[in-house]
C-alpha cells in the first residue's frame, strides 16, 4: 500500500492554548493582537463562499471595519447551499433543563466523531454555541417556540438531551436569511464589494502567503485577479465528487482544491457523511438526490419486513409481528436516534440481506402512523409540513398516509483543508471556515451541528484569529503586474484554453456518472483494501480518459456551464483519488469510515486507538509520477478519553 503515497514529517497545531479546557478560548481571545478601528479600515480581506459561515464571517468583518471582497457562484449569496439545510442548530442552552451543558455537547461530539476531532476545537465550538443563538434571534430568526413563548428544542441523532433549535423543516434557510441581511447591510454602506456568480479559479500567493485569488466571471468568461491582506474560504464540502448526493449540483471542491494545490494540507478526505434518511434514488436519469430531515427520526419509526418474500407487500398488508423496527431492536438505547454512521450501515445491512422496500430493494421504511395516532396529524404537520410536502412532490406518496421510504446517501465531509486552532491553514493568510475546513467533527458529524459550526466559525472565532494575524499589516501592496499573480492567472487561462481544445466525443456528465459509480461501490458506506485498489486504479484510468476525450462545447468569453462543470469535475478526479488513499491509508472502521476488514463479530465499527489516532493531512503531489506526502497530527484526549463507542 506505501507504493501510493510518501510519509511526511508530524504537523502540529501551534496554536491552541496550553491549560484547562473550559478557559483555552477565553485566553486566545486575550493574548490576540488587535487592529485598531482606524487600522481595519486599510485592510481588505476576500471571502469565498456566501454561506453560513462566509456569509457570517463577511457580514461580521465588515461590521468591525475591514474591507470585505466577496465572491460565490450562485447569482446571489442567499443561494448558497446552507439555505438547503432543513432540521435545525445544535446549542448547550438547556432550556429542557433535561442536563444539557456546555461539557455535555462537548463530549457528545468527541463522541459522535469517534474520537478524531480535536478536545480544544470541539470545546471552543461548544462553548460559542449558547452565542449563536442569542445573535440570530436578535436577527430576527423565526425559530419555532412553544406555547409560552420559550424557544422550542428538540432531539437529533448521537443525543439523549434536546438541544436542537429548529425553524420547522427550514433551519438552514432562516439562517441563512439572518447572515444575507446582515451581509446586505454592510454592501449598503459600502463595507462589502459583492461579486455574485464570480468563481474561484486559483489562489495567489506571495512571498509563501495568501494574496489574492483568480475569478472568472461566469457571465462574460472576464478573467480577473482579484488582491487583498488574507483570504478565507468559506466553500464548503466536496460530496459531490459521489455524482449523487444531496448537495445541491453547484457545490464543488475547486476552491479548497486550487489551495491544496499551492501548499494548503488536505485533512482526512475519506471522512464522508452518509445521511441515513434521504429518498432513495429512481433511476439513471436523476442527477442528484433529495435529504429528508434527520428531525424526521425524532417521530418516525425505521422498518423492514422481518421476512424476505413480504418486501413486494404494500407496507399497509405487513402486520406488526411481521415487522423489524431494526434500530430500536439493535440500539435500545438511542432507538431511531442513533448517529447518521450507525444508522446508515443499519440500512445497508438490512438491505444486503435482501429486507429492502421499493424499486432495486434499495429502501427502508420511515413510518408516522404511530406519532399521527399520538399526536394527531395538525401536531405532526405542524413540525414536518413541509417535508411530508417535499417528499409527496417528489415520489408521488402521501407519507401521512403511507411509510416514507427512505435510503442513504451522501450528504456532507468531515475532511476539508486542515487548519490550526486559529482556523489558519499551512498557507499562511489562508483562513478556511465552515464544512470546508476539517476541524471539528471528527469522523462523523452530528445531526444540527454544521450549522452550529459555519456560524461558529464566522460570527465568533474567525473575527478574532483573522484579527491576530492582521495585525501584523498593512502589507505590501501586490500589483497586477506581479510575477507570482501573472503566474496564477497564466494558469487559469491555459487550464480553460486546454479544456476548451480537447474536443472529444463524452459529455462532462458522463465522466462524472461514471466517477460518482466507482467512488460509491468502493469507497462508500464500506471499504476494503481490494476494492480502494481497484478504485484507485480505475480513477487513474478514467482521469486520462477524460483528458482525452471530453467536449467541451462553446467558448471561454460566454456563459459556459459545460466550461463551469468540466474544471470542477478534473479536480473531482485529483480528489478522488486522494480520498480513495486516505482510505486505503487507515486500516481501521471509525465514524465515516467503515472498512470491512474491521469490524466487531457483531458487524460495528473497530477502531485502532493505538495506530490511527491521528489526523491525515496530505500534502499535494507535485509532477506527473509524484505520491502524496502524508503528515500526522497525533490526537491528544485529556477530557474524553476513547473508548468503545456504543449506542446500544
Amino acid at each position: 500500500m506505501g507504493d501510493f503515497w510518501n510519509d511526511g514529517d508530524p504537523i502540529v497545531d501551534t496554536a491552541a492554548p496550553e491549560g484547562p479546557i473550559e478557559t483555552r478560548w477565553e485566553r486566545r481571545k486575550f493574548n490576540a493582537k488587535l487592529v485598531n478601528p482606524a487600522n481595519r479600515r486599510k485592510l481588505t480581506v476576500i471571502v469565498v463562499g456566501t454561506g453560513l459561515a462566509g456569509g457570517s464571517a463577511a457580514a461580521t468583518l465588515a461590521e468591525a471595519g475591514y474591507h470585505v471582497k466577496s465572491y460565490c457562484y450562485q447569482d446571489s449569496p442567499r443561494r448558497a447551499h446552507s439555505i438547503a439545510a432543513q432540521g435545525g442548530i445544535n446549542a448547550a442552552k438547556n432550556y429542557r433543563n433535561d442536563g444539557d451543558s456546555i461539557y455535555r455537547l462537548f463530549y457528545d461530539t468527541v463522541k459522535g466523531g469517534d474520537f478524531r476531532a480535536r478536545e480544544s476545537n470541539v470545546y471552543r465550538l461548544a462553548t460559542v454555541s449558547v452565542n449563536i443563538i442569542d445573535q440570530c434571534v436578535a436577527q430576527g430568526v423565526p425559530f419555532a417556540r412553544e406555547y409560552g413563548g420559550l424557544l422550542d428544542n428538540r432531539s437529533f441523532g448521537g443525543t439523549q438531551v434536546s438541544r436542537t433549535f429548529y425553524a420547522r423543516g427550514q433551519t438552514g434557510q432562516q439562517l441563512l436569511l439572518g447572515a444575507y441581511q446582515a451581509m446586505e447591510r454592510q454592501i449598503g454602506l459600502g463595507n462589502i464589494e459583492m461579486n455574485a456568480r464570480h468563481e474561484m479559479l486559483e489562489l495567489i500567493i506571495v512571498e509563501g502567503k495568501a494574496r489574492g485569488i483568480v475569478v472568472r466571471d461566469m457571465v462574460t468568461g472576464e478573467i480577473t485577479t482579484e488582491m487583498a491582506d488574507a483570504v478565507v474560504l468559506a466553500s464548503g464540502g466536496y460530496g459531490n465528487v459521489f455524482f449523487l448526493s444531496t448537495n445541491a449540483k453547484g457545490c464543488n471542491v475547486t476552491a479548497s482544491w486550487r489551495a491544496h494545490r499551492k501548499g494548503a494540507l488536505f485533512a482526512n478526505p475519506c471522512y464522508t457523511q452518509i445521511h441515513p434518511t434521504c429518498i432513495p434514488e429512481s433511476g439513471t436519469h436523476q442527477s442528484k438526490l433529495t435529504l429528508m430531515s434527520e428531525s424526521l427520526r425524532n417521530d418516525g419509526r425505521v422498518w423492514v419486513p422481518k421476512r424476505a418474500e413480504d418486501c413486494q407487500k404494500p407496507a399497509a398488508e405487513i402486520a406488526e409481528e411481521d415487522r423489524d423496527y431494526y434500530l430500536e431492536r439493535i440500539y435500545p438505547s438511542f432507538g431511531n436516534l442513533v448517529p447518521r454512521d450507525i444508522a446508515s450501515r443499519a440500512a445497508k445491512n438490512v438491505c444486503d440481506e435482501g429486507r429492502g422496500v421499493g424499486p432495486g430493494g434499495l429502501g427502508v421504511y420511515l413510518d408516522f402512523a404511530d406519532a399521527i395516532k399520538r399526536l394527531g396529524q395538525k401536531a405532526v404537520e405542524a413540525k414536518y409540513g413541509n417535508l411530508f410536502e417535499m417528499y409527496q412532490r417528489i415520489t408521488g406518496e402521501d407519507p401521512y398516509q403511507v411509510p416514507m421510504r427512505i435510503y442513504p446517501a451522501v450528504h456532507y465531509t468531515m475532511g476539508g483543508l486542515w487548519v490550526d486552532y486559529d482556523l489558519q491553514s499551512t498557507v499562511p493568510g489562508l483562513f478556511v471556515v465552515g464544512e470546508a475546513n476539517f476541524s471539528d467533527h471528527g469522523a462523523n458529524r452530528l445531526g444540527a451541528s454544521a450549522l452550529m459550526q459555519g456560524l461558529g466559525d464566522g460570527y465568533f472565532v474567525l473575527p478574532t484569529t483573522l484579527g491576530n494575524y492582521l495585525a501584523n499589516g498593512p502589507f505590501e501592496k501586490i500589483s497586477e503586474d506581479h510575477a507570482s499573480v501573472k503566474e496564477a492567472r497564466e494558469q487559469v487561462e491555459g487550464r480553460i484554453k486546454r479544456l476548451l481544445e480537447i474536443d472529444g466525443d463524452r459529455t462532462v456528465d458522463s465522466f462524472h456518472r461514471e466517477l460518482g459509480h466507482i467512488m460509491w461501490e468502493y469507497c462508500g458506506m464500506e471499504r476494503t483494501e481490494e476494492g480502494l485498489t481497484k478504485a484507485i486504479g480505475l480513477i487513474r484510468s478514467l482521469h486520462e480518459e477524460f483528458w482525452q476525450r471530453v467536449k467541451v462545447p462553446g467558448t471561454g468569453e460566454q456563459l459556459n456551464q459545460n466550461l463551469e462543470k468540466a474544471g470542477r469535475v478534473a479536480d473531482f478526479f485529483e480528489l478522488a483519488e486522494l480520498m480513495c488513499i486516505d482510505a486505503l491509508h487507515r486500516r481501521e472502521s471509525c465514524g465515516g469510515h467503515f472498512r470491512g476488514e474491521s469490524q466487531t463479530p457483531d458487524g460495528e465499527a473497530l477502531r485502532h486507538d493505538d495506530e490511527f489516532s491521528y489526523v491525515a493531512a496530505w500534502e499535494y503531489a507535485t509532477g506527473e509520477s509524484a505520491k502524496p506526502t502524508l503528515h500526522k497530527e497525533q490526537l491528544e484526549f485529556e477530557y474524553v478519553h476513547p473508548s468503545t463507542r456504543s449506542y446500544k
